[in-house]
């Protein structure tokens, strides 16, 4: 190809990438639903999309570095420690009995169906065993189940993508020494690649703490050093043994998520980015490889393969993980009902598939077909079903807002015992101690550990949560937190309004719409509220009492809408208004916050 055939080629890909992925947030659906058509299309109808003309023999290895990138970043999100309580017996189970059952079912189905060799239909298996948070958190976005349905397959899909990396890197190399003669030799040739793999991922990992704690590195250079131990240690230990680079990335991200003194989620919204950039390059590369004459005589064949992994393993797999656990059957039946793949099947059938062809294991040149099909038909079926099975087995949750107010002034203290009052669930963070106290001896949920470290790391902390309400005195605090959460929240963010757009460092110069009416700023609310004011609630069926400020206001089905500088909503009759009282409060505007 010409360089000309060649810049046009790329760009093309990551003009369908990025447009695909943009397309499918607007139309509220996962990615990959439009990112395999679209790469199929183009990779049928042009050849200028076609990674085995544009990058020849480095299009392997650069989808090896790349995963390696992706599971370096899920790994970060493996803090063991957060998981714990009521879901943590489910998703072990979900991780370690799961990924057996479905490898067995669909190693011992894709011999018969798929006319594969033992070997290649081992690898099928490995590959069908993970699913995925970048397919599976949209499609819980849209559905909204229970927050302990939420929890248990957020935390299943963060596991399963990069344990699923390493067992197919493991059984790769499995199948590989099993070509050779010597049963010695096999055994030789498998756990050397597991020791290089976990010690090139420890050396990685220490060589990555070292530097982010010895030296005064930024943001910037700090991801970038991350990035670049990551290429570096994946391509040295791909160099030295085939694919053990997968391994390596894995334990790097994971060993950098469970020790001590390193908080590295400050530093992820970078790696964010690149891999969702990275995720879709993949997808339209990796599909456009599959032709349609590929798919021929493996598109229904694997669509009954699809069929039984759906309807009769991941029920299973579902009823065997909760067994004698206190989750309900509506929420086990749609646990069963959640298993799409994603990106690392596609990856890793694209990286290992083509050395197996190449080492002539007999039926390896169907598995990156079937894992597409395989794909496309769990993402189709889920998503298409999973939202009225939802609704079929009552698991969604309540429409009602459930809010998280940051901060512990008694004023703020009040306003929480308010909402509550109104039918909310609210959850507040305060950051010292005696505001801890304040809010636990007020009766109200504290949520645990570091608001930042919860919201930025995988650890589902904030899952639920639809509105951040930021009250704290700290103007810059409120506006650095806004800048943060507003990227991982589903819902509104929105802070108090600073007192002069001259004050603070960061604060007056924040994007974002600041709570509560004209001059109801942090400064005035304090000054109000030790006049006297106080936080009521007032059910609206007439007009707003004279003097009383509105500040928010709970629907009748208990939505909650704020009140801020740019809007201000009109109370309807059944609405609950939380009001502000002026410093000599009227009584006949109290409800059932005040008598608290």
């Amino acid at each position: 190809m010409t360089s000309t055939q060649v810049t046009v080629g790329l760009g093309l890909i990551t003009a369908l990438a990025v447009g695909s992925q943009l397309l499918a947030s607007l139309l509220r659906v996962p990615a990959i639903l439009l990112l395999l058509p679209a790469g199929f299309t183009a990779g049928a109808l042009t050849d200028d999309v076609n990674p085995d003309k544009l990058l020849g023999q480095a299009f392997s290895p650069l989808v090896s570095l790349a995963v390696a990138v992706i599971l370096y970043d899920a790994g970060l999100g493996l803090d063991l420690h957060q998981l714990k309580g009521h879901t943590r017996r489910v998703v072990v189970r979900l991780i370690w009995l799961g990924a057996l059952v479905t490898w067995a079912s669909a190693a011992l189905l894709a011999v018969p169906v798929l006319g594969m060799s033992l070997s290649a239909a081992v690898m099928l298996g490995a590959i069908l065993v993970v699913s995925g948070p970048t397919v599976v958190g949209p499609l819980l976005g849209f559905v909204r189940p229970t927050e302990r349905l939420q929890r248990i397959l957020v935390w299943e899909g963060t596991l399963i993508d990069p344990l699923g990396g390493i067992l197919g890197a493991l059984v790769f190399h499995g199948v590989l020494a099993g070509e050779q003669h010597s049963p010695a030799t096999q055994l030789g040739k498998f756990l050397g690649s597991a020791v290089v793999g976990l010690a090139g991922g420890a050396a990685g990992a220490a060589v990555i703490r070292l530097l982010l704690r010895r030296l005064d590195l930024g943001e910037v250079l700090g991801t970038t050093v991350q990035l670049a131990t990551v290429v570096s240690v994946s391509a040295a230990c791909d160099a030295f043994r085939d694919d053990t680079g997968l391994i390596a990335a894995v334990v790097m991200g994971m060993a950098l998520a469970n020790l001590p003194g390193l908080n590295l989620s400050a530093r992820r919204p970078f790696f964010e980015t690149l891999v969702s950039l990275t995720i879709g390059v993949l997808f339209i590369t990796i599909s456009a490889t599959v032709t349609p004459q590929s798919l021929r005589h493996v598109a229904l064949p694997t669509l009954g393969l699809v069929a039984v992994l759906v309807l009769v393993v991941r029920p299973l797999v579902a009823l065997l993980s909760t067994a004698r656990t206190e989750i309900p059957y509506p929420e086990r039946w749609f646990i069963g009902w959640m298993a799409p793949r994603g990106i690392v099947a596609a990856a890793t059938a694209s990286t290992f598939s083509a050395a197996l062809v190449g080492a002539g294991v007999d039926g390896a040149q169907d598995i990156l077909p079937a894992t597409f099909v395989v794909i496309v038909a769990t993402v189709m079926v889920y998503g298409l079903t999973a939202l009225p099975v939802a609704r079929f087995l009552r698991v969604r949750r309540s429409a009602r807002s459930r809010p998280l107010l940051v901060g512990g002034g008694p004023w703020v203290v009040e306003l929480g015992r308010a909402l509550r009052s109104a039918g909310l669930d609210v959850l507040m963070w305060a950051g010292l101690d005696r505001e801890r106290r304040s809010i636990e001896e007020a009766g109200l949920a504290l949520a645990p550990g570091e608001l930042l470290a919860a919201a930025t790391g995988a650890g589902a902390e904030l899952e639920g949560i639809t509105d951040v309400l930021l009250l704290t005195d700290e103007d810059d605090f409120n506006a650095l937190a806004a800048m943060t959460l507003k990227e991982t929240v589903e819902g509104p963010v929105h802070r108090l309004e600073p007192p002069t757009r001259s004050h603070g460092v960061v604060a007056p110069y924040t994007d974002g719409e600041a709570l509560f009416g004209p001059g109801l700023n942090r400064p005035e609310l304090a000054r109000r509220y030790a006049g006297g004011g106080r936080i009521v609630t007032h059910r609206v069926d007439g007009a707003i009492p004279a003097g009383h400020d509105v500040l928010f206001l709970v629907r009748p089905d208990g939505r909650l809408t704020a009140v801020t500088g740019a809007t201000a909503p009109a109370p309807d009759g059944g609405d609950i208004a939380v009001l502000l009282t002026p410093s000599a409060p009227a009584p006949s505007a109290a409800g059932p916050a005040a008598a608290e």
